[in-house]
């Protein structure tokens, strides 16, 4: 795996209140997530965004307050940006166990050895995780992240059971 590769933990959605604090769109388990970092990068801003306080809104979601960010207009002109870290600043993974960013950007090949695309997206709709590979001529399939249907994925190639890779 890229272990530097940037991971998108959240993205600021608008501001919260007059003094500076956004409100956080989270993309990974739930605020204690983050809890763990003290600081994010701005992906694509090339700046960093110091933690002073972090909590739950109560919906899903977060409120932060950055060391960077003193009222609501640079907390509003922040909509939008996502926070990232290192790959290698996340924790170690059980096996079986996968990072989104992991499979993004994986060929994916079928069980015969079929070049079918790449991975493209990862959703989850309530029943699990479930992958979206385009073909080359732009076309879409999704596949169950489930072992029947993904046998074998590592970070070079991700496999899809023969059944799956049709059309």
């Amino acid at each position: 795996m890229a272990q530097d590769k940037p991971v998108t933990l959240a993205a600021i959605i608008g501001a919260h209140g007059i003094a500076g604090e956004v409100r956080l769109k989270l993309f990974g388990e739930g605020v204690d997530s983050l809890k763990r970092f003290r600081a994010f990068n701005d992906f694509g801003g090339g700046k960093a965004l110091s933690v002073e306080k972090l909590k739950d809104d109560g919906k899903g979601g977060a409120i932060a307050r950055f060391a960077e960010v003193k009222d609501r207009n640079t907390a509003e002109a922040l909509r939008g940006t996502a926070l990232t870290v290192a790959r290698s600043a996340l924790p170690p993974l059980a096996e079986g166990e996968y990072y989104y960013a992991d499979l993004l950007g994986l060929p994916a090949v079928s069980t015969t050895g079929d070049a079918l695309g790449t991975v493209v997206a990862v959703e989850n709709f309530g029943a699990g995780d479930v992958v979206e590979v385009q073909r080359p001529d732009g076309k879409r399939f999704m596949v169950p992240m489930r072992d029947h249907a993904v046998p074998e994925w590592d970070a070079a190639r991700m496999v899809i059971a023969e059944a799956f890779s049709r059309e």
